[in-house]
């Protein structure tokens, strides 16, 4: 009889943390050997599948996309087989889904300078190369340590730093950000993890 591989299982095309991923889950009872071929198609190209050069014939059961997309506001799909020797399963296809309102954002990484009377703030996010020039931008929250009073920084910045004025505050201080994109609605990350410094301890 025909002998053929099974296909992928969980096909999904999903984005976490600033990236396009296509995941899948092996058949059960994949050989040790099986690789995985991985190709896309977007909206404006319906007509042909397209390769992703770094997704062809891999052991890893995950592609990411972001930077093969070529048009970040149209919807893609992507589609994965299973290859073991002269064997093929069939193609499994992904939902239709586009980089610029499906994003998910990561928290950005704060970058504290802190002086005798101020801090300056700083952040940077874990984006692709391919996406920097996109309108990121963060929010920034600062209180005192133990606290439940957090202020919030109003503007939402760019990469540019912010510097607060720490005059008047005495103690542990901490700080947490989130980045936000304006696509069709505002969107939000988690905020990151809290920073903590100790301010004007005259000592």
């Amino acid at each position: 009889g025909h002998v053929q591989l099974l296909p992928p299982q969980n096909v999904t095309l999903l984005s976490k943390d600033f990236e396009m991923i296509l995941t899948w889950a092996p058949a059960e009872g994949s050989p040790q050997d099986v690789t995985y071929t991985v190709r896309y198609k977007s909206q404006d190209h319906m007509d042909k599948w397209l390769e992703v050069p770094h997704c062809n014939n891999i052991p890893r059961t995950s592609c990411i996309l972001t930077c093969v997309l070529s048009n970040i506001y149209v919807k893609v799909r992507a589609r994965v087989k299973a290859v073991s020797g002269r064997l093929q399963s069939p193609w499994v296809k992904s939902q239709f889904k586009d980089y610029y309102s499906e994003v998910e954002l990561a928290p950005p990484m704060l970058i504290l300078n802190v002086e005798e009377n101020s801090i300056h703030v700083s952040a940077s996010f874990p984006l692709p190369t391919c996406m920097e020039k996109l309108p990121w931008k963060y929010e920034l929250n600062y209180w005192k340590a133990g606290s439940e009073d957090k202020k919030k920084y109003e503007d939402k910045f760019r990469r540019d730093s912010v510097t607060i004025d720490t005059t008047t505050l005495r103690g542990n201080y901490c700080l947490s950000a989130r980045s936000i994109y304006e696509s069709i609605d505002l969107k939000y990350s988690e905020f990151s993890q809290p920073v903590c410094v100790p301010l004007n301890h005259k000592g």
